[in-house]
């Protein structure tokens, strides 16, 4: 007979290390399924995280390792695999009800269907994240890893004393910049408007900088190289006027896309955001959405956490029946 149990937890970012530690306080039989074999999410490739508080100046790497160490501490089960899609309520996507044999011991429960397996919940928390947004521009995809990155704290390294340039205009564009500004001669900030979104902090050390310049009302229209990111091909919105831009590599920070294509017909979704409040309560009973993949106001990391703690609490609620 297949394991049932109580929570599983689908990825292992901020928020879904928080409902594991959370999820194991209370006493619930939890299990993570996560994609990747490192846990932490997008805190992984964050070079500085500030606002945590608590632990101003850490690093995202050692943030995320001190996460999955607590999880661990109080004995969270992970498993590593690709979540393909969830069946609830002993209804299948296609509309037929799944066979008593795969929905393990009582009708009306979970079952995440995985790459390499399936597992059965009472209740389920979507915690998958979001991924970087494409600038859908031509040379963008046969250049990515030769000198188009979305990760500037991965890739920075690699173009130490070079010219290049980070597209965006929020808190990610601004963290970039500042930290390519310390490792590279020159930083193009190119912004399509004419006043950056990034929070007034972030914003007054890039204007510190010397070496970072901005480009304003600009936009990225084609990535040029021969096997290697050469220059861009730009236009300023309010001129009119084109230029090449030389640069040995472009950083893209242009916003996120939630990971929720799994969950489609499963749960409400909203601009593919799965629309659950405060509270994590999805369309469906018994699933619950936390950190970036839902829709809120602000997706931060300790948003993310709280989200992963309301989630268990919500989680709780509904396995007493309340």
């Amino acid at each position: 007979m297949e394991k049932l149990y109580d929570m599983i937890i689908i990825g292992s970012g901020p928020a879904g290390l928080a409902a594991a530690i959370y999820g194991q306080r209370a006493r619930l039989d939890t299990l993570v399924i996560e994609k990747d074999m490192v846990s932490g999410g997008q805190v992984l490739t964050t070079y500085e995280v500030d606002n945590y508080p608590g632990l101003p100046g850490i690093n995202g790497f050692d943030m995320g390792t001190r996460f999955r160490e607590h999880a661990d501490k109080l004995g969270a089960v992970f498993v590593t695999d690709e979540v393909k899609r969830v069946e609830a309520d002993g209804e299948a996507q296609d509309g037929e009800l799944l066979r008593a044999a795969e929905l393990a011991p009582a009708a009306g429960k979970k079952a995440v269907i995985c790459e390499n397996g399936r597992y059965y919940g009472r209740t389920v928390v979507i915690a998958t994240g979001a991924r970087h947004q494409n600038l859908g521009v031509p040379g963008e995809s046969s250049l990515t890893g030769m000198g188009v990155s979305y990760c500037a704290t991965c890739d920075g390294a690699f173009f130490r004393n070079k010219t290049v340039a980070v597209v965006g205009g929020g808190d990610v564009a601004l963290e970039d910049a500042i930290f390519l500004s310390r490792i590279c001669q020159k930083v193009w900030l190119i912004h399509r408007r004419d006043e950056l979104r990034g929070a007034k902090s972030l914003q007054e050390r890039v204007f510190k900088q010397d070496n970072i310049e901005i480009l304003w009302d600009t936009v990225v229209e084609e990535i040029l190289g021969n096997g290697q990111v050469e220059s861009l091909k730009i236009t300023n919105k309010k001129t009119g006027r084109q230029s090449d831009l030389s640069v040995q590599g472009i950083f893209i920070a242009v916003g996120i896309v939630p990971n929720s294509q799994s969950f489609e017909g499963l749960v409400e979704m909203e601009k593919g955001y799965i629309k659950a409040g405060e509270d994590t309560k999805t369309s469906a009973a018994g699933i619950f959405a936390a950190g970036d993949v839902r829709t809120k106001q602000l997706r931060q990391i300790v948003t993310a956490a709280a989200d992963g703690a309301n989630a268990v609490t919500s989680a709780e609620r509904y396995l007493s029946g309340q």
